[in-house]
C-alpha cells in the first residue's frame, strides 16, 4: 500500500481508514514508522491506535499496533498448543495464582502455561500486571488489575509475544526503572545441568531481564520438560525461588533443585 501527499492531507477518519489498511497489510508496525510514513505527530499517530484498538479494528501494543489477521492465525496455534497437557496446566495455574499477593506487581511472559495463569487470578485484587504476552490483558479478570502493560518489540508469532527489552521509556526518551515483586515464567525445559532453557535466543534474553528486575521468581513447566534441554539458557536453576509444575520431577532433577535452594511446589 502506498501513501502519497495528497493523501496526507486527508480528513482524520481517512487517514485512520488508511493507518488500519497499512497495519492490516504489514502485521505489525511502530508508532514511529505510522508518523513517518503518514506524516503526523507521533501524539496523533497514538490517539489514532487507540481509537482504532477501541473499535476493535487492531490491537494496541506498547510502541505501536498489531494487525487482528496476525492475531487469528497465530490464536489457533495458541489454542492447539493449550489442549497439550491442559490439565497439568490447569493445576499449575492454580498453584502460581496462590504465590500472587492482592496489590502486588508480577511479570509474566509469553507461552500457554502463563496464559492460564492469567485465567486463574480471579479472586486476585490491585494487581499490576507487566507482560509480552500478547493474550494476556485479555485472560486477566477486569476485577483482579489496577494496571496492565505490555512491553513493546517484535512479535513472535508462534508465542503471540513481544521480543524486545523489558522497559517502558518516558516522553522525552529515557529508559524507566521498573521492577517486580513476583516474576512468573515458563520455560521450555528444565534439567540439572542446564538450568531453565527456550528455543529462541531473544525469548531466552528477554526472560532473563524479567528475571533480573523480580524480587521473587517463578518458574511455571508441566513434567513433560523434564530433563531437557533447548537451545537457549534461560538461567542456572538457582536463579528462581520456585518451580511450580505438576509431578514431583526426577530424583538427579530434585536434588539439584535442593541443592540450589529452589522450593518445589506441586499439586
Amino acid at each position: 500500500m502506498s501513501v502519497d501527499k495528497d493523501d496526507r492531507r486527508d480528513l482524520p477518519a481517512g487517514r485512520k481508514a488508511q493507518l488500519a489498511a497499512y497495519v492490516a497489510e504489514t502485521g505489525q508496525v511502530t508508532v514511529g514508522e505510522l508518523a513517518e510514513r503518514f506524516g503526523v505527530s507521533i501524539d496523533t499517530v497514538r490517539r489514532d491506535l487507540d481509537q482504532l484498538s477501541a473499535d476493535g479494528v487492531l490491537v494496541r501494543t506498547y510502541g505501536g499496533a498489531v494487525s487482528l489477521s496476525t492475531i487469528s492465525r497465530t490464536d489457533r496455534a495458541v489454542d492447539q498448543r493449550l489442549t497439550l497437557q491442559e490439565q497439568e496446566k490447569e493445576k499449575i495455574a492454580t498453584l502460581a495464582a496462590a504465590l500472587v499477593q492482592d496489590g502486588s506487581t508480577i511479570m509474566i511472559n509469553g507461552g500457554t502455561t502463563t496464559l492460564a495463569l492469567a485465567r486463574s487470578l480471579r479472586q486476585h485484587r490491585d494487581l499490576t500486571v507487566a507482560t509480552n504476552n500478547l493474550l494476556v490483558p485479555a485472560a486477566l479478570p477486569p476485577s483482579a488489575v489496577r494496571d496492565i502493560y505490555v512491553f513493546g518489540g517484535a512479535v513472535r508469532s508462534l508465542t503471540l509475544a513481544t521480543i524486545g527489552p523489558v522497559s517502558f521509556r518516558v516522553n522525552g526518551g529515557a529508559e524507566l526503572d521498573i521492577s517486580c515483586d513476583l516474576a512468573l515464567i515458563g520455560v521450555g525445559a528444565i534439567s540439572a545441568d542446564a538450568g531453565y532453557t527456550t528455543s529462541n535466543l531473544a525469548e531466552a534474553a528477554m526472560m532473563q531481564e524479567m528475571l533480573s528486575r523480580a524480587t521473587r521468581v517463578a518458574i511455571l513447566a508441566d513434567s513433560s520438560k523434564f530433563g531437557r534441554r533447548l537451545f537457549a539458557q534461560v538461567s542456572e536453576l538457582s536463579s528462581a525461588d520456585y518451580l511450580i509444575t505438576d509431578t514431583p520431577p526426577p530424583a538427579d532433577l530434585r536434588e539439584a533443585l535442593t541443592a540450589s535452594k529452589v522450593e518445589l511446589i506441586t499439586p
